[in-house]
């Protein structure tokens, strides 16, 4: 038998282990085995926003009413009817959080393939590519959790960081990050702190304020109650939180001084969403996504160029990330299902990080 931990769509604290038989594989089909995945904040934000941003149609559930968060970790193929896809073979890549699952091969080489399942294809294409750890230049099998835990998350950051300075910063001397103690938010003051113009100011919890404090990547740490305090100055807000009154009281504080502001995530899934009526002062908030720049960056370096940059950056961020980062391992579905809860309901400190298998 294999399994899937599947969740209310509406009711994200609903989460149940459903159990299936499998089938057997068609020509072109292979079956990978989930060996490990990582579990963060990230994933939370995958739900919360999984019918607007279709996460939901990676993996389809057994009822429309339930989903399959995707996770990022590692699998192996355990079966294979694909051609130049061989048994055995370990990849990295975007994953239900299941025991195994079933993907259709495409477009094949050395670096891995795509799944082609037609289901897959409306969706970015970044989220279908399944990269062979022989040959992919980030992996490291001495840094498996990092990169599970962090390796989407800090290109997301790349790109970010990225997309802010192709656009000058938008004219801007500070940027403002909300949740700046997520793990995204943390990847991209890491990136923004290796450049020497802009300052960056992180908005975060009274009870995480001393953590990211401590990491050295931002200018000034605020807590939401002092939001008002904000040093007034041009600024680019990130909003990472997705918190309707942290969104307000930042837009209220810079006014016409706010040139641009970013939705990137929804750390703060259960407070109320923020508006985008246009009725907030300054810049209207307008939506980050991470694919968008990859593909002009691609355009405008080439894959491998793209691919390199991220690679030189990625390596300089584990070293650093490892000093504070507290890997939590467990196994089984009673352990996949206590951290799920312990994340979705914000009671995971900062610095851990889960890596996770349904296998016991």
């Amino acid at each position: 038998m294999a399994s899937d931990l599947v969740v209310k769509r509406d009711a994200l604290h609903e989460v149940r282990l459903d159990e299936f038989e499998r089938l057997p594989l068609e020509e072109g089909e292979a079956r990978l085995r989930v060996d490990r995945f990582a579990f963060t904040a990230n994933n939370v934000t995958y739900a919360v926003f999984g019918a607007a941003m279709r996460y939901w149609d990676f993996f389809p559930a057994s009822e429309p009413s339930l989903g399959r968060i995707p996770v990022w970790g590692f699998a192996d193929v355990v079966e294979s009817h694909a051609q130049g896809v061989e048994e055995g073979v370990r990849v990295y890549g975007y994953l239900p959080m299941s025991t195994d699952f079933v993907v259709r091969p495409g477009r094949v080489n050395e670096r891995g393939f795509t799944d082609t399942f037609e289901h897959r294809q409306p969706m970015a294409a970044a989220y279908n590519a399944y990269l062979d750890v022989g040959t992919d230049p980030v992996f490291d099998a001495d840094h498996e959790p990092a990169m599970m835990l962090l390796r989407p998350l800090y290109y997301t950051a790349f790109l970010l960081d990225d997309f802010l300075a192709d656009n000058g910063y938008f004219g801007a001397t500070s940027v403002v990050l909300s949740s700046a103690s997520s793990k995204t938010a943390l990847g991209t003051a890491y990136f923004l702190s290796q450049r020497e113009d802009i300052e960056i100011v992180g908005l975060t919890s009274p009870g995480n304020a001393a953590f990211v404090e401590g990491l050295g990547v931002y200018s000034s740490v605020v807590t939401y109650d002092a939001a008002d305090d904000l040093p007034l100055q041009p600024c680019v807000f990130v909003d990472i939180a997705g918190d309707a009154a942290v969104r307000t009281a930042v837009h209220r504080r810079f006014g016409g001084q706010l040139v641009h502001s970013s939705a990137v995530g929804g750390t703060h899934w259960q407070a109320a969403p923020p508006t985008t009526d246009g009725t907030l002062p300054g810049a209207a908030p307008s939506f980050f996504f991470a694919p968008d720049q990859a593909r002009k960056r691609a355009g405008d370096w080439g894959s491998a160029q793209l691919d390199a940059a991220f690679v030189k950056l990625w390596h300089r961020a584990v070293g650093w990330s490892e000093g504070w980062l507290d890997v939590r391992e467990a196994r089984g579905a009673d352990a996949v299902r206590s951290a799920y809860l312990e994340v979705l309901e914000g009671h995971s400190s900062p610095s851990v990080g889960h890596v996770l298998s349904l296998h016991d």
